[in-house]
């Protein structure tokens, strides 16, 4: 049976999906002095996990539930995923307590964690190759006009409604968003070599889960107390019983040795480094904007809206030499940590209009590297472990905005305020990014193709080779 033309119905349903699910990662941050003040008097602990638990929660079950879709059906997941993600909204709506309201948001994040692998591997397998990478481009540009939505909204309500409006909305939009799948998009083929491994699975989870953690709550706590140590011992312990697991197994939920492939290793690398930045970058804007030039919540949310620009315009253009993807990614990833150097230098006197350069810089470097990475990853696993593909590549993006926030506060918390840390911030990350960089340019193999190196009745796996 033939699969499906992607219709353009179908890819603004999706991307409408994955927009919403992205911009609760960024909303909830701008409305932290409105949470803390509240009727719920949460402690600072149960305040960063009113944030945290969406994003950790998210990322974690990222992987195991994107090889859940191939299997059991992507439109499925993805419906199931609005559904959670809807029960989840609903019940940070009417929280009583902090307990009841992060609850909520980890269910949110649970459902975040089926709606984003499945909207991605929907639109690879009903695109035609000569038209993926610009399906991923919108697909990318809708992951990075979430961040964006999520601060304008949080940034909105904060000012002129009260938080719980921000999760009500959650539900009547989810459920807009569930009828516009089940009315547009086709259902995708199972696949049938796809495993669950549950043992794996359980492995993988509290693996990313810990670390996590640890990357989290690491500028909290200190780097080296003995509950961030014990969290990352944790973590490599559990991530290399995973892999030796998966190495033994005849049906492993992935196989370890897919990374080696250059490209899955540069584009999954390449990715987390784009969202390091990116990240580095929506934590610090806020209390620039509103702590130093003096802005209110809502037009906070509105000054950050020129990254909208280069991710809409610019991956229209990085399609022409899709075919040439080292290039792009290359300059894409050092324009951000060009304008990651650039928005260093800005302070109290520096005019909005030169720190909104530096943004449409940012702007433009993700817009153009983020698509090709995007379609590094997924291409470099085999046909039926895309939604798999799409787990791990987002698993990199949501590691690398955590990272990138933990490194940020981190050197932020050795200066006295703001003012004087800001700058030394944003450099050490300009300079992580642009380092980056010149290794994902090193390992990165232009024009991949894909052979089999092991397979039988129940496993294949295949990696790319440069010719």
């Amino acid at each position: 049976m033939p699969t499906p033309a992607l219709k353009r119905s179908v890819l603004l349903a999706l991307c409408a999906c994955v927009l919403v699910a992205q911009s609760m990662v960024a909303a909830i941050n701008l409305l932290i002095p409105q949470l803390s003040s509240s009727s719920l008097h949460p402690s600072h602990t149960e305040l960063l996990w009113m944030v945290d638990a969406y994003v950790i929660v998210f990322a974690g079950l990222l992987i195991p539930v994107g090889a859940l879709g191939d299997r059991y059906g992507r439109k499925g997941a993805l419906l199931a995923g609005l559904a959670l993600f809807a029960a989840g909204a609903a019940t940070s709506a009417l929280a009583q307590n902090p307990a009841t309201l992060i609850t909520g948001r980890g269910l949110s994040g649970a459902g975040a964690a089926l709606i984003t692998p499945a909207t991605m591997s929907i639109l690879v397998h009903l695109s035609a190759p000569e038209h993926r990478s610009r399906a991923m481009a919108s697909w990318t540009l809708a992951l990075g006009l979430g961040g964006l939505a999520g601060n304008l909204g949080g940034g909105l309500v904060g000012q002129f409604l009260s938080w719980r409006a921000l999760f009500g909305a959650m539900v009547p939009l989810a459920a807009l968003l569930a009828l516009a799948v089940t009315l547009t998009t086709p259902r995708t083929a199972r696949a049938a070599h796809s495993n669950l491994d549950p043992t794996g699975t359980a492995l993988l989870t509290t693996g990313l889960v810990a670390v996590l953690f640890g990357i989290i709550e690491g500028p909290v706590y200190g780097w080296t107390s003995p509950r961030i140590l014990t969290a990352f011992a944790t973590s490599a312990a559990l991530l290399t019983t995973f892999t030796r697991h998966a190495l033994r197994s005849s049906t492993p939920l992935f196989d370890p040795r897919v990374f080696a492939s250059p490209t899955l290793r540069a584009a999954t690398l390449g990715t987390a480094t784009g969202f390091f930045g990116l990240f580095s970058l929506f934590y610090v804007n806020s209390q620039y904007l509103q702590g130093i030039k003096g802005y209110g919540a809502a037009v906070t949310g509105v000054a950050i809206v020129p990254l909208t620009v280069g991710m809409a315009l610019v991956p229209r253009l990085a399609v022409r030499w899709a075919h040439r993807p080292r290039p792009v990614i290359g300059t894409g990833l050092a324009l951000i940590g060009l304008g990651l150097l650039g928005a260093s230098t800005a302070d109290a006197g520096t005019p909005y209009w030169t720190y909104a350069c530096w943004l449409l810089v940012i702007s433009a470097g993700t817009g153009l590297s983020m698509p090709a990475l995007t379609v590094g990853v997924v291409t470099s696993l085999p046909p039926h472990q895309t939604g798999l593909g799409s787990g791990l590549g987002t698993s990199a993006r949501e590691l690398g905005a955590a990272l990138g926030v933990a490194v940020t506060g981190t050197v932020l918390a050795a200066h006295p305020d703001l003012a004087h840390g800001m700058g030394p911030a944003l450099r050490t990350v300009a300079l992580i990014v642009l380092a980056a960089t010149a290794l994902v340019v090193v390992g990165h193999r232009d024009r991949p193709t894909t052979r089999t190196i092991a397979s039988d009745e129940k496993r294949v796996l295949s990696r790319s080779s440069h010719p």
